[in-house]
């Protein structure tokens, strides 16, 4: 048994749909597949294989189908796979005179194609990936359920006392209509968490519309906000609806409010108060049902008196306020993070990391993070990228975390600032914790590191119920 045979049988079977009205060609396809791992299902039509695809209980990983049929073609079924199975591969069999809609294919999601006739080692080979890239996908999908329901919330996910406390307050925030003021420093996930209320709420069904108020000039964030008549001025050639209107019914984000200009927020003010809009160079008001949710890393109440933001405004704003902390602040987080963004880009680009050096998690743990979640989830997408050796160390860091760190530097100085004022139950969790995995999980070595007996550290651990630490 190869390999890959042998990889396939260790799990559950690979399970592969057929779909080819050629009897004779489709059982030839599933005898080729047919290998220790694989469980292969013939449809000799589209419609049947359709049906297949539509059945809750059929969960498929791969599905192999022909692109010239005579009901329901190869397109129709990737189609319905992108939209019903979405975690699964299609890779689609054709003649030299369907290409270009092979071509086509491709760009709607296909894995590949194969001409005929085919290479039955080529066909095996081309499965196995389609097989390895769908359960990837789909463990990727399970671990940010888990990743959900144990440390966060629709994907904000931290298990710090700081974020825990903001957890707890989206989670009481986001089935009301409230308007909320979230405040936090650049990088900090302000959008996400705007997004996480809008998908926890009645309204996640209908749009989340975001925009960033301080990107655009006055006459065209107006424009996008409310959207404008034809002639309204020189380049409106045509109605536009704004996204006000495209939101109905759903979520508007604005973020950066503090830079929006005063002109506009008095229209705001009004959308607020009678859930109105008028376009731009019309008198005929449209009603509107948006909750509107908004950022800012300004400090408005210093906008206030510096008459730069309205207090009316302000109040109709902040009916609920949301602080997020910096990622310093919240540095417990910061190897649930890592992992997170490890698997999640890992899968993104398509390689084998077998994991994080303790010497490169250390740098991670100890820098001050001035572009915070935004820069540790960019520097470890970085590290991925330009890996080689399927392990991330320091020879994998970005410029700015490759330089050495002294004792009593600017990184430990950071790192200690990060550590003042937390409670001592979160800082030996966050220590404990790292200890093991520098150790790889060898409870004698990190206890002897610690300078504490194994089984103190053996009641530490079970007292921080800490994450992905055995009994």
């Amino acid at each position: 048994m190869s390999e890959d045979e042998s990889k396939a049988a260790d799990g559950p079977p690979v399970e592969v749909l057929i779909v080819d009205n050629d009897e004779a060609h489709a059982e030839a396809v599933a005898d080729a597949l047919d290998r220790p791992g694989f469980h292969c299902r013939i449809a000799t039509s589209g419609a049947e294989g359709a049906r297949w695809i539509d059945e809750a209980a059929s969960v498929f990983d791969v599905i192999v189908t022909d692109l010239v049929m005579h009901d329901i073609d190869g397109l129709d079924i990737l189609n319905r796979v992108k939209s019903v199975q979405a975690n699964a591969e299609v890779i689609l069999m054709t003649g030299h005179g369907t290409i270009p809609s092979a071509v086509e294919a491709m760009q709607r999601g296909a894995f590949n194609y194969l001409l005929k006739p085919l290479d039955i080692d080529q066909l095996r080979a081309i499965t196995e990936k389609a097989a390895e890239n769908s359960r990837l996908r789909r463990a990727n999908v399970e671990l940010r359920r888990r990743l959900d329901e144990k440390f966060g919330f629709e994907g904000v996910i931290g298990d710090s006392s700081q974020m825990r406390d903001v957890i707890e307050r989206l989670k009481r925030i986001a089935p009301t209509n409230a308007t909320v003021l979230i405040h936090g420093a650049t990088g900090t996930g302000k959008e996400l968490v705007a997004a996480a209320i809008h998908q926890n709420s009645p309204r996640k069904n209908k749009p989340f519309v975001a925009l960033n108020c301080a990107a655009l000039s006055e006459n065209i964030l107006e424009s996008e906000l409310f959207g404008h008549v034809k002639g309204a001025f020189t380049d409106a050639s045509t109605d536009r609806v704004g996204k006000f209107e495209y939101a109905d019914g759903g979520t508007m984000f604005l973020d950066e409010v503090g830079d929006m200009p005063t002109a506009t927020q008095i229209k705001l003010l009004r959308v607020l108060e009678n859930g109105q809009i008028t376009r731009v160079g019309s008198n005929d008001p449209i009603r509107v049902d948006v909750r509107i949710l908004s950022a800012t890393n300004r400090d408005l109440e210093e906008s206030i008196e510096d008459g730069a933001f309205r207090n009316d405004l302000y109040h109709r704003l902040k009916v609920v306020t949301i602080r997020l902390p910096t990622l310093v602040q919240r540095s417990a987080d910061i190897p649930i993070l890592i992992d997170y963004f490890m698997r999640q880009f890992t899968q993104q680009h398509g390689k084998q990391i077998k994991g994080m050096s303790p010497a490169a998690r250390r740098k991670l743990l100890v820098y001050d993070w001035p572009g915070n979640v935004r820069q540790l989830r960019n520097v470890v997408e970085s590290m991925i990228v330009v890996d080689y050796d399927g392990l991330l160390d320091t020879d994998d860091l970005p410029e700015e975390l490759s330089e050495p760190v002294e004792p009593g530097g600017q990184s430990s100085a950071a790192s200690l600032a990060v550590l003042v004022g937390k409670p001592l139950e979160e800082i030996e969790r966050l220590f404990i914790t790292e200890t093991l995995r520098a150790t790889g999980g060898n409870r004698e070595d990190a206890a002897e590191m610690l300078g504490i007996g194994e089984r103190t550290l053996y009641r530490k651990i079970k007292g921080c119920k800490l994450l992905g630490i055995r009994d």
